[in-house]
């Protein structure tokens, strides 16, 4: 029987995944560091603590996720992953550069900061949907809910470290360092692409080029109930409920009255949350609904701490549950979904997955930066809350009528089956 520690990090025992991994993560510091930078810029220095502001940059982020859809995962499916990765870190990473140079220039106005998130967007949004699946020619399906939890606990040990640094980084210098070192750190994940070895990639068949791919994998999904109450969960809580930036930036902000420094280290303490999370998720053997269940609520409950807590450290102890359930939940969701889903029509999944979950974003940011500039910041982490009792609902009337054992992730269906057929 293999120790527990063996088992929360078996899927590094994979080359190419630690390649893969030790790459993404020095990118993720720098990104965590960007985004920092750019809630501040906005926040303190193109406007006068204008939340919504910090809102619209999110909405203009997120919005490619849900508008490029018909094209995201069918690229996901039809076009070599690893090329395809690779073109979209180099935007990335050229379009921070650019960012920075224009901010540490001192031309940088608000405008060129919507410009940015929205082509920073639209290069994520056809990311996104391909390095999740791109995890399964890395470890295999045997491991895969393994290795999507490691990548979240990279993804959030970055944000411990990130925020710190960008804190730091514009005090000393400014934020347009901050912008230069996130492109710099796409460097590290441009590197481990290009040293995998493909002749131990698991690379499936795949799909068709067909007409009408998009709507194909539309009505796979509407075929599946356990697929709609996930994406159903995933639209409440992405919309209402992860919009960090506006919680702890204006708690921050308005409420403690806290400095750079101060507002860096609640993104990072939150992290330490998510980590957490990230972990026990990777011990696990097989994912389970009720574990999307417990993570909204206890979701729910975070936030409701969070918009509560009468001082800085009691608000930074309510982030760190905050981002252990939101972790659960979004980890248990990508793994089911992957795993109960067809190989050839993962791309689509999860490119609605991520449309859903980020999509929302354009709507549901405004409205709680709106929330927070008329109501308070404490108001608008209610609204998280909300998020995630009606998510909870959701599960609970899904597990009320779902006819498999409870707990247990639906088989994925077989090639020829009905309802694969339909798709």
């Amino acid at each position: 029987m293999s120790a527990p520690g063996t088992q929360v990090f078996r899927s590094l025992g994979t080359f190419n995944y630690r390649v893969w991994i030790t790459g993404s993560f020095v990118s993720n510091v720098g990104t965590w560091v960007q985004r920092t930078a750019q809630d501040w810029l906005v926040l303190t220095i193109l406007t006068h603590h204008s939340a919504a502001a910090v809102g619209i940059v999110m909405a203009l982020q997120f919005a490619p996720q849900f508008l490029l859809l018909p094209w995201t995962g069918s690229a996901a499916d039809h076009l070599d992953q690893r090329t395809l990765l690779i073109v979209t870190q180099a935007t990335m990473g050229s379009l921070a550069l650019a960012l920075g140079i224009l901010t540490v220039s001192g031309a940088v106005q608000l405008w060129h900061v919507y410009v940015f998130a929205f082509a920073f967007g639209c290069a994520a949004a056809f990311d996104a949907p391909v390095r999740q699946v791109f995890v399964a020619q890395l470890v295999g399906d045997t491991h895969l809910a393994n290795a999507v939890a490691l990548n979240s606990t990279a993804f959030n040990a970055a944000r411990m470290i990130g925020p710190a640094i960008s804190g730091i980084v514009i005090a000393a210098v400014g934020t347009g360092w901050a912008f230069l070192l996130n492109g710099a750190s796409f460097v590290a994940v441009l590197i481990s692409l290009a040293g995998l070895r493909t002749a131990e990639l698991h690379v499936r068949p795949r799909a068709a080029r067909v007409r009408g791919s998009f709507v194909q994998g539309l009505r796979y999904v509407q075929a599946r109930r356990d697929l709609r109450a996930m994406l159903l969960m995933l639209l409440l809580i992405g919309t209402f409920g992860l919009n960090f930036p506006i919680f702890i930036s204006t708690m921050a902000v308005g409420v403690f009255h806290a400095d750079a420094r101060a507002y860096g280290l609640l993104s990072s303490i939150m992290a330490i949350g998510t980590v957490a999370g990230a972990l026990l998720s990777a011990g696990r053997q097989r994912p389970g609904f009720t574990a999307l269940l417990a993570g909204a609520a206890v979701f729910a409950v975070g936030c409701a701490l969070a918009a509560i807590a009468p001082t800085y450290w009691l608000f930074a102890a309510a982030l760190a549950v905050t981002g252990a359930a939101a972790l659960t939940f979004t980890n248990t969701s990508n793994s089911l979904m992957q795993l109960s889903t067809e190989p050839t029509m993962r791309g689509r999944v999860m490119a609605l997955r991520v449309g859903v979950a980020l999509g929302g974003t354009p709507i549901g940011a405004p409205i709680v930066g709106w929330v927070a500039d008329h109501l308070g910041p404490r108001w608008a982490l209610g609204v998280g809350a909300a998020s995630g009792l009606a998510a909870v609902i959701v599960a609970m009337l899904f597990l009320a009528n779902d006819r498999t054992p409870a707990g247990r992730s639906p088989p994925s269906l077989p090639e020829g089956s009905s309802e694969a057929s339909a798709a």
